[in-house]
């Protein structure tokens, strides 16, 4: 069974993926990107990475949002991917798996267009078939994708959004609004829960999303 930790500066993934949403000005997220890891960068997130004078290690995407200074000036760490059946982030994400990182975080997924953003995070439970670990962090807090039973590292009080994405029969430990072999039908339906411990669990049948807030929020 997993368990899924908060993340913070020691969290070692194998990468971290930036993607073309809402750069993070949280200091959980922004302490991720000095991890020292590979940083694979989005083309689209170019000069927001650099504008916070981090360095990617490798730009993938189409290349249609960077200018051609850009790609003359970054040519070296530029990955041209020109397939439009997948968005930059999940190939940023293939990427990632062909290197051997399936541990991974990524940040700037949301925020900026709501399709982009229900996008990205629909995206997760698909990532569950080829990653090992995935969390998509926010400003607000972490999400991570499972299909099977995990418990989680959280607090007494902590808000906790549960987005059943195969309408599969779910039960929890340790939340406020406890469950049984519930199935739940529509996103809302589980959302806005709260953790009673320092850990709780979840056991499902199904793909599943699962929102934890961080203590504070800019």
């Amino acid at each position: 069974m997993r368990h899924y930790l908060l993340p913070r500066k020691n969290l070692t993934p194998d990468a971290i993926i930036v993607a073309n949403g809402q750069f993070p000005t949280h200091p959980v997220p922004l302490s991720l990107l000095e991890t020292g890891g590979p940083v694979v960068c989005c083309d689209g997130a170019l000069k927001k990475l650099l504008n916070a004078n981090v360095m990617p290690t490798i730009v993938i995407g189409d290349c249609d949002s960077l200018s051609e200074q850009d790609r003359i000036q970054y040519a070296s760490m530029i990955c041209r991917i020109t397939e439009q059946e997948s968005n930059d982030l999940t190939k940023a994400v293939r990427y990632c798996v062909e290197q051997g990182w399936k541990d991974l975080v990524i940040l700037g997924a949301t925020g900026g267009r709501e399709d982009h953003t229900i996008a990205n995070i629909s995206l997760l439970a698909d990532y569950l078939d080829i990653t090992r670990e995935v969390w998509m962090v926010s400003d607000y807090g972490v999400m991570n994708a499972i299909s099977e039973e995990a418990t989680f590292e959280s607090w007494p009080g902590q808000q906790v959004s549960i987005f059943s994405i195969e309408q599969a029969p779910m039960s929890s430990e340790n939340l406020k609004y406890g469950f049984n072999g519930a199935v739940f039908t529509n996103w809302w339906q589980a959302t806005l829960n709260e953790s009673l411990n320092d850990t709780f669990t979840l056991r499902v049948s199904g793909k599943t999303i699962v929102y934890r807030t961080f203590t504070e929020a800019i």
